[in-house]
């Protein structure tokens, strides 16, 4: 055989290789490959999800080397932290902005006209808030906690019944963004922890997943849940407020949770806001963390931020695509 067909054979051969390792085994081969080679192979570079337009990366030797830590860790020593509201649930479809398990509520039969008009107002007053670049977080926490508090009361006086949620749910514009059941069914497969920690309400969040047939038993909600008479009907919310920009106070009110699962220092945290960058200030022991940023609304004030402060922001992208690949050579 001559030189020329010994190269083409290598390069073949070489191919192949990356094309059948999986999991640990891809990263165990990467590392000996940059150790003979002493080139960088980059795994983002394997997986087309990430040349898409919508990617955004600050420090890709900074992603890559997460990436290669979780895939070493596998799925032993994995958990997902995800926000739900414009997380795992879309933005908009076709321009049109979907709900919030907030706003499932507010526009759904049992409210009236006048209140679904002042829960507007208070959104209209306070959302601007919310999203503004130029306000910190210690800034915006007063207002967030005064809008929660408002729109939380207005919901309590409409005397809101347990039994008419799932038909509340199955009404409403409500949808999760494209590879939602790959995500969910891969994690629940391999027994990889979900904690959906949201600002959002739990009550309806529970049944949009269990709706959508994902709503597995590796799954833990923490948010704001109803309380509900024993006739069924709404009269205020249990525990401590959960919004926007609190979320560290309640990762720290979930250690033991995250004691349990202590093994598990390998977390994928999933978000669309600031406030979501706490959500695993309670994790006791973190090894690698990789921060993803849904960027879905005022893009070119916010992405410099989203870019140094979450690893990969998804800009305006309504799939877990991303995510999903990820998973795919993790799992």
């Amino acid at each position: 055989m001559d030189r020329t067909a010994v190269v083409k054979v290598g390069a073949a051969a070489s191919a192949s290789v990356c094309v059948v390792f999986g999991g640990v085994a891809l990263a165990q081969y990467i590392v000996a490959k940059k150790k003979r080679a002493g080139k960088k192979t980059k795994i983002i570079e394997m997986m087309p999800q990430f040349e898409k337009s919508t990617v955004h990366i600050r420090d890709p030797e900074r992603v890559e080397q997460i990436i290669c830590g979780l895939i070493k860790g596998g799925a032993s020593k994995l958990q997902i932290i995800t926000d739900f509201d414009m997380t795992i649930s879309k933005f908009a479809i076709n321009g049109k902005r979907c709900p919030t398990c907030h706003n499932i509520i507010d526009d759904c039969k049992m409210v009236t006209d006048e209140c679904r008009q002042k829960l507007m107002q208070l959104k209209n007053k306070y959302y601007p808030i919310e999203i503004d670049p130029h306000l910190t977080m210690e800034e915006k926490y007063p207002f967030m906690v005064e809008w929660y508090f408002k729109s939380h009361s207005l919901l309590v006086e409409q005397r809101l019944e347990k039994d008419k949620l799932p038909e509340v749910v199955r009404e409403s514009d409500v949808a999760l963004r494209e590879g939602y059941e790959q995500f969910f069914d891969r994690l629940h497969q391999h027994n990889v922890p979900v904690f959906i920690f949201s600002a959002g309400l739990g009550d309806v969040l529970e049944e949009v997943i269990r709706q959508a047939g994902v709503y597995h038993s590796n799954i833990k909600v923490v948010s704001n849940f109803m309380d509900f008479d024993d006739n069924g009907v709404l009269r205020g919310f249990k525990g401590e407020l959960i919004h926007v920009y609190n979320k560290h106070d309640g990762a720290l009110r979930s250690t033991d949770y995250f004691k349990q699962l202590r093994d598990y220092s390998n977390i994928i945290l999933l978000g669309d806001s600031m406030g979501d960058l706490t959500m695993a200030d309670g994790v006791p022991n973190v090894e690698n963390i990789l921060k993803i940023g849904f960027l879905n609304d005022k893009v070119e004030d916010r992405l410099d931020k989203y870019m140094d402060s979450y690893d990969i922001v998804l800009v305006k992208d309504e799939t877990l695509e991303v995510p999903n690949a990820i998973l795919q050579k993790v799992l």
